[in-house]
């Protein structure tokens, strides 16, 4: 079933617990979310595939790089004076927009109103902005009113820079400024010597890296697409000069099949190569996921030549180069980059899997399915555990076959209704497979197990679960 607006993933997401607003009691913090109990087993899961992706090889290494990090990096990466949004305001209503994201959305509406060529020419307009300048007069020009008061009373455009600015230590003053880091990449460029050193390695080889970063953005949208929080997962794949394009070529292929190896749907996938490059950049291309309010990017892939590692050389006045020790060959490598929001895959795994379908129940009667067919590596309970009734030491059974499962799975036990009842709850949160213990299992020591997409259900030895687990649960 083809999501066409996001009210099912929210309500979903808050119900069974998944995602929460942040601080909600307090009315909520705005582009901040917690991950509840679901919520943080499919995170984590996302991670984990990504994290045995990419480091379970010889060519990558991890690492965790601190969120705070030394000024002058981001002096070095141009996010000081360069890391910011065009940002514009309504006088009438004080509402405060990104000025590129609110033509997008007046070309999205005129699309939708069958206006095509107005849309298109826009659209040029705003593909050959240069200028802050050109925003404003692509915004006046044609007329585009202020979502809230409909009015085109606007301020001029101006830059907005997104880095969290803080303080180190006791004295609050411009001495002392510090920010949250805006992106995890730079954590991994200043560490490149370190990391080649100590792991005994030499290019082509990578450094991947997990973790939180931070942009105070001018609007948040669309639930965690874009958020002031939230999780990266970068890996730089640092190369000899002069075959960035194989590698580009290989990065961008893998990263590909990796979604696809995790059940993405390939038609909700998009390649979109940048029409515009970064003044550093060889190349470039998104990955995109259709989500329900249109297409938008979940990882890109970036040719960056050697422009972090120089900027860090010049900058810091350290060598950050490889030295072939036998030849004498000497350069600073050239950069892959694959960087991914951890946030932004786990709703796009979370959009793929939702599912809504009619079934029959036993009484010949139509039901409503609500169903997340998670890829059962992703997916954050992994086997439920019932048995049929409270009596007859099926509840003995059951305990003792789950707290067996429990040192291998993330399992849930589950006594509560009709076992009908108990499926479609392990349904909607993802569960992949049910075992029931019934009167049967009593006398043979047999059990059910019910698949999740299926419902077709096995008998088989309470023994061979475990084994008939961890063969269907392999990545």
């Amino acid at each position: 079933m083809a999501l066409t607006n996001l009210d099912p993933i929210l309500s979903l997401s808050k119900r069974r617990g998944f995602v929460f607003q942040s601080s909600e009691i307090y009315g909520g913090l705005n582009g901040c979310w917690d991950y509840g109990p679901l919520g943080v087993e499919l995170l984590r899961n996302v991670k984990e595939a990504w994290w045995k992706a990419m480091t379970f090889r010889d060519d990558i290494e991890g690492i965790d790089a601190s969120i705070l990090m030394h000024p002058r990096v981001w002096d070095a990466s141009g996010h000081t004076a360069q890391f910011s949004d065009p940002m514009i305001d309504n006088k009438t209503s004080k509402s405060r927009h990104r000025a590129d994201n609110l033509i997008e959305d007046f070309i999205d509406r005129l699309r939708k109103k069958g206006k095509n060529n107005d849309a298109d020419r826009i659209a040029v307009r705003l593909s050959a902005v240069e200028e802050l300048s050109d925003y404003h007069a692509i915004i006046m020009e044609e007329q585009i009113p202020d979502p809230v008061s409909g009015t085109t009373d606007w301020t001029e455009v101006r830059n907005f820079n997104l880095m969290f600015k803080t303080f180190l230590g006791p004295v609050a003053d411009d001495s002392a400024a510090i920010y949250l880091r805006p992106e995890t990449a730079q954590g991994i460029f200043v560490n490149f010597k370190n990391v080649m050193d100590s792991a005994r390695q030499k290019p082509p080889f990578g450094i991947a890296q997990i973790g939180k970063s931070f942009r105070n953005e001018i609007n948040t949208k669309n639930f965690l697409f874009r958020t002031r929080e939230f999780e990266q997962m970068e890996m730089q794949f640092f190369i000899k000069p002069g075959s960035e394009t194989e590698w580009f070529e290989y990065w961008r292929e893998q990263r590909w099949q990796w979604f696809l190896s995790l059940g993405m749907k390939s038609d909700s996938l998009r390649r979109k190569p940048h029409e515009k490059l970064a003044h550093y950049a060889a190349a470039a291309e998104d990955i995109e996921y259709l989500f329900p309010f249109g297409w938008g990017e979940i990882e890109g892939i970036h040719s960056r030549t050697d422009f972090d590692l120089g900027k860090h050389q010049e900058f810091s006045g350290k060598k950050l180069e490889y030295v072939d020790t036998v030849t004498g060959e000497r350069y600073t490598p050239y950069v892959i980059e694959t960087a991914v929001g951890a946030s932004r895959s786990f709703m796009a795994f979370l959009c793929n899997a939702f599912d809504e379908e009619e079934t029959s129940g036993e009484d010949g009667k139509t039901d409503k399915r609500t169903v997340l067919r998670f890829h059962p590596y992703l997916a954050p309970l992994k086997v439920a555990v019932f048995p049929l009734v409270n009596k007859d030491g099926m509840p003995e059974k059951a305990t003792a076959l789950y707290n067996d499962l429990q040192k291998n799975f993330k399992a849930t036990y589950d006594t509560s209704g009709a076992v009908g009842r108990r499926y479609r709850r392990q349904d909607e949160i993802g569960t992949p497979f049910c075992v029931t213990i019934d009167g049967q299992t009593l006398t043979d020591d047999t059990v059910t197990i019910r698949e999740r997409d299926t419902m077709q259900q096995v008998r088989l030895p309470i023994s061979n679960v475990k084994p008939y687990l961890l063969e269907k649960l392999a990545l």
